[in-house]
């Protein structure tokens, strides 16, 4: 088995923790090339995983006494929890005897974790999380979506060239399209932030195709979107809102006659796929991106499902040696 699939997975982050962290990921043994290393409570894990079948050599369990919540100020948790499932994950990273590591913990001390612990490529500095968001095509990687809150425009810049290389390399789109997230197309539209952005953005990467409005993302407007964190987790979590509302409309609709009931069966496929094309457990995760190790957060409220996804994204990233390609690229520019 490569050393490159040894995967360790925050077992106590999240809602659903551990019985859905622990469905999830031992779904994902189904990839024979993945090991999983699970952090948290021993006892509480051992008991998830007496309910699957496992091959006893793709699973390891290191016991972590504590647990990382959303209430706690993130750079204190990480400090004052050294033995916490989050920080111990990240140490594995840190000292190489894990390749990734994937937490639907919470996403701020995951952040301050990474970025301390496991550390930054040199030359990027902030790492930033790109999420895929669905399309009319494919998929665009929405970057940053939950990292910069307070981003200056040479950090989109970074944002640009990193989510360009995951794009090229992790979808295979060749010759990636970055768009800039504003409230206008042209180019002098938008806030201090946005204005500098675009002109940097403009010499420094190769296919920008400038500003992007918020209502042409769906249609594939360009393959990397930029954007501060602000932005990208309103349009992010906007997304997933509408997406799970227009759904239950159409459900009820569907549901509302006789007629409208048949017509809901023909089309039953159909409406599967449109569901799961906007449903963020078919993606699972969003990685850190300018990282020198792959660090994934899932959704905090991920099921085994998207937990399986995030694993399996994890193995498409490290394939592909992402966090490698990024420093290599920065290096020769």
């Amino acid at each position: 088995m490569a050393r490159s699939m040894l995967i360790a997975v925050d077992a106590m982050g999240g809602d659903n923790a551990p019985a859905e962290i622990v469905k999830g990921a031992v779904n994902a043994l189904a990839d024979e090339r993945i090991k999983i290393i699970f952090l948290g409570a021993e006892e509480a894990i051992r008991k998830e995983l007496s309910q699957h079948l496992v091959k006893t050599d793709q699973v390891e369990i290191i016991a972590a006494s504590e647990v990382i919540t959303n209430e706690e100020s993130p750079t204190n948790a990480i400090r004052q929890k050294k033995n916490s499932s989050m920080v111990l994950g990240l140490r594995l990273l840190k000292d190489r005897k894990a390749s990734a590591f994937v937490s639907a913990g919470a996403t701020g001390a995951l952040l301050t974790g990474a970025t301390v612990i496991v550390g930054r490529i040199p030359g990027i500095e902030r790492p930033a999380l790109g999420a895929l968001l669905p399309n009319e095509k494919n998929f665009s990687l929405l970057i940053d979506c939950g990292a910069n809150v307070d981003a200056k425009p040479n950090y989109l810049v970074q944002f640009a060239k990193m989510g360009s290389i995951y794009m090229e390399n992790v979808l295979g789109v060749r010759e990636p399209r970055v768009g800039l997230l504003n409230i206008g197309a042209e180019s002098e539209k938008g806030n201090a932030l946005t204005k500098e952005a675009y002109a940097l953005l403009e010499n420094a990467v190769p296919h920008f195709v400038g500003n992007v409005e918020a209502r042409d993302v769906p249609w594939g407007a360009a393959d990397v979107i930029v954007c501060d964190a602000f932005v990208g987790n309103v349009v992010l979590k906007y997304t997933e809102g509408f997406a799970k509302a227009i759904m239950g409309v159409i459900q009820k609709e569907l549901m509302s006659s006789t007629v409208s009931k048949l017509g809901a069966l023909l089309a039953k496929n159909a409406l599967r796929r449109v569901k799961n094309s906007f449903d963020y457990a078919e993606v699972g995760g969003a990685p850190f991106l300018g990282l020198r190790a792959l660090v994934v957060k899932a959704h905090g409220s991920s099921d085994a499902k998207a937990i399986q996804a995030a694993i399996r994204g994890c193995a498409a990233c490290l394939e592909k040696d992402i966090a490698r390609k990024i420093e290599s690229s920065l290096i020769q520019v």
